[in-house]
């Protein structure tokens, strides 16, 4: 399994090698020992969730605030564009956005670090979106963007054909990065 770092400090990839033959392929989507070798505590990951999408839905932006949330995400079928905003007011990287395809062909994990709003749009017919996260939810903690805010210029690649309402009414990020940098 390779380890990639992104332009976000703290954000990375795990990118297995599977192994195809004639019955298919076998993969590992998951190594602690990899992860700690990263900086990860693989034990610290306390729920697995999973979340299932058809063509154009986007999901996002979420955050949490308090400690937040740090989160293992992969896409078990399908393929996603995924999207990380640095939230994180400290950071060099504060504002900044990086995308990941995430598909069931390379099986890459994306490690999103505590601080940092995620989202993502669903590519194909169907995708299901694996998520391992180290924190109980507290929807107190919630925190939300609009997908579609003019300072983030995300780019999604296709129309958006599903969106939750929660999702829709998101405030921007100017409102989120004020009171962030308070």
């Amino acid at each position: 399994m390779r380890v990639e770092r992104t332009k976000l400090d703290g954000m990375l990839l795990f990118v297995p090698e599977p192994h195809h033959d004639d019955r298919g392929l076998f993969t590992r989507t998951f190594d602690a020992a990899v992860a700690s070798a990263h900086g990860l505590d693989a034990a610290a990951f306390l729920q697995d969730s999973q979340s299932r999408s058809r063509y154009g839905t986007v999901r996002g932006m979420h955050g949490r605030s308090g400690r937040g949330e740090g989160k293992l995400v992969r896409c078990a079928r399908g393929a996603v564009l995924d999207v990380v905003v640095d939230a994180r007011p400290g950071s060099s990287t504060f504002g900044q956005h990086v995308t990941v395809r995430l598909d069931d062909e390379t099986f890459t994990t994306l490690f999103v670090p505590p601080g940092m709003l995620h989202g993502f749009q669903s590519l194909t017919a169907l995708s299901d979106v694996c998520y391992r996260i180290n924190r109980e939810h507290d929807p107190s903690e919630d925190l939300s963007v609009r997908y579609d805010d003019p300072d983030l210029r995300i780019p999604w690649p296709l129309p958006v054909a599903a969106i939750s309402d929660r999702d829709l009414a998101a405030g921007p990020w100017s409102a989120l990065r004020a009171r962030l940098t308070r």
